[in-house]
């Protein structure tokens, strides 16, 4: 014998207890789906609020220069207000504490003028060396750097605070935006834009997700910092690195890549 219970509250939903004691139903599928149709019916311009469109990630990044992290840095270079001892150990007379001036060039008896920026102590080592060959009958120079100088980078964009930090300690991209007080809330994790000059003094940029590096999947895109790097946290998507460090960075960056280093000074 069949029983049928019929509910008139949500549609005409239809209920059947049949011989074994077991129930069928026609209730259930049609009342979610009334009652999501009446919420969204009745609710318009709440769902309107809290509904986001979903979006693909973004293509790859054009940059200027494609740059790969390095897991250990190359030999320092010199840079501009470093201090440095050069040692003369034949001839300890000689002995200096010269600081890398912002043409930088340094200044030294009988060789006068020398570059020292952009060159690693054992470099400048080997250049007075030469230079000094013919003044002194054995010279033999060492340099060792006392003070740096040069240290410094710029984090701007959607941080909490902005500014010049000291580049201390081997620091990476994602802990100079911690130093800056992390990321505001309208920081586009996904593309945060590191530039710097290189060797040739060319400026080149190129785009990092350091959600990849929150997230511990890509911790090699924490790359080590190199002085006057600027990291800049855009607030929306960025299609060129390119276009975007001639329009936005050159323009309207405290900082401009071209005289960072004198401003960093």
């Amino acid at each position: 014998m069949e029983r049928r219970f019929f509910r008139g509250a949500i549609g005409g939903g239809q209920a059947t207890v049949k011989r074994d004691g077991s129930v069928r139903t026609s209730v259930a599928r049609r009342a979610t789906s009334l009652c999501v149709a009446g919420v969204l019916a009745s609710t318009s311009a709440a769902c309107t609020a809290a509904f986001y469109q979903v979006k693909a990630p973004p293509p790859p990044i054009e940059a200027t220069e494609k740059a790969q992290p390095t897991a250990l840095p190359g030999p320092y270079l010199l840079q501009v207000d470093d201090l440095l001892t050069v040692r003369f150990y034949r001839n300890p007379e000689l002995d200096q504490d010269v600081r890398v001036r912002p043409d930088g060039m340094i200044s030294l008896p009988y060789v006068d003028e020398v570059r020292a920026a952009g060159l690693s102590p054992a470099m400048l080592d080997d250049q007075l060396t030469r230079m000094y060959t013919g003044e002194l009958a054995t010279p033999d120079v060492t340099v060792i750097v006392v003070e740096f100088g040069g240290q410094r980078i710029y984090v701007g964009g959607q941080v909490n605070s902005q500014g010049v930090l000291d580049l201390r300690g081997g620091l990476t991209l994602f802990q100079a935006i911690t130093a800056a007080g992390g990321f505001n809330r309208l920081a586009r994790r996904d593309q945060v834009v590191l530039i710097r000059r290189d060797a040739r003094g060319k400026v080149v940029g190129w785009a990092v997700d350091t959600r990849q590096i929150a997230n511990g999947k890509r911790p090699e895109l924490d790359m080590r910092l190199e002085p006057y790097d600027i990291v800049h946290v855009p607030s929306s998507a960025i299609a060129n690195v390119n276009l975007w460090i001639d329009q936005y960075i050159r323009e309207n960056l405290p900082i401009n890549p071209s005289t960072l280093a004198n401003s960093l000074i």
